[in-house]
């Protein structure tokens, strides 16, 4: 992404309604998964830092991110992270089979070699680790928001679910989310589309609004552990075989 993208992202991941309430149903999923209490985790694609701090609450949290001015801010949230430069599906450089959960959070729709880094996500974590994963739903919902964000696809769940399972991953489970605003988000593709505007997804909305919208979003995270079927995103959880040590 472009050096303002992160820039962006790095004013509005404190407050904006969207991420709140994201790293809310994130942190629901999180409790739902067998992670041991002195867990390491490996987030790929940390951005300028958003979730880390959330994520240090499961355990020892080091990341992967490859714009330096992210890195910096990340550091500046969460000083005990291990945050390292590099790219995904190379160079990651973490030591293969010492993580206990990896982590990529709307990134794999960034990356040219979305199979290859599903893989490589694989290698990073020990025999019985965990995959969370979450990437933006519904081709038919490409809009300029994408092309902003340098986004390469848009997922079909049953798509996902192959790739994923090509790469080795077992026990894929997963649900759609951003479920209770996803007619708000459908008109705003749609009307943006015949009056050939698009865009304001990153702007901080009046304060009123972004607590509304965020209060709204949140409400999901009581539905984690559920099947929803339908929802702007997909976040899915799988399982590398072996037993853990």
């Amino acid at each position: 992404m472009e050096a303002v993208t992160y820039e962006r992202m790095a004013e509005l991941q404190r407050r904006h309604w969207w991420f709140v309430a994201r790293r809310r149903v994130l942190e629901a999923a999180l409790r739902r998964l067998p992670l041991p209490a002195d867990a390491r985790i490996l987030e790929l694609g940390a951005g300028p830092g958003g979730n880390l701090e959330m994520l240090s609450g499961f355990g020892a949290v080091s990341a992967l991110e490859p714009n330096a001015f992210a890195r910096d801010t990340a550091r500046t949230l969460v000083p005990d992270a291990e945050i390292r430069d590099g790219l995904l599906p190379a160079p990651i450089p973490f030591e293969p089979a010492s993580f206990d959960l990896v982590v990529m959070l709307d990134v794999l729709e960034h990356v040219p070699d979305d199979a290859g880094s599903l893989a490589a996500a694989l290698r990073m974590v020990k025999p019985g680790g965990r995959l969370l994963l979450t990437v933006p739903g519904y081709p038919f919902l490409w809009s300029a928001h994408d092309e902003a964000h340098h986004h390469l696809r848009r997922y079909a769940w049953r798509d996902l679910v192959k790739l994923i399972d090509a790469a080795g991953w077992r026990d894929i489970a997963g649900t759609r989310f951003m479920t209770l605003l996803l007619p708000l988000v459908i008109v705003a593709r749609f009307v943006g589309r015949l009056v050939g505007r698009e865009g304001g997804d990153d702007v901080m909305p009046p304060a009123w609004l972004n607590h509304v919208l965020r209060e709204i979003f949140a409400l999901e995270a009581h539905a984690v552990g559920w099947r929803v079927p339908l929802g702007v995103s997909i976040l899915v959880t799988a399982r590398r075989p072996g037993a853990a040590s």
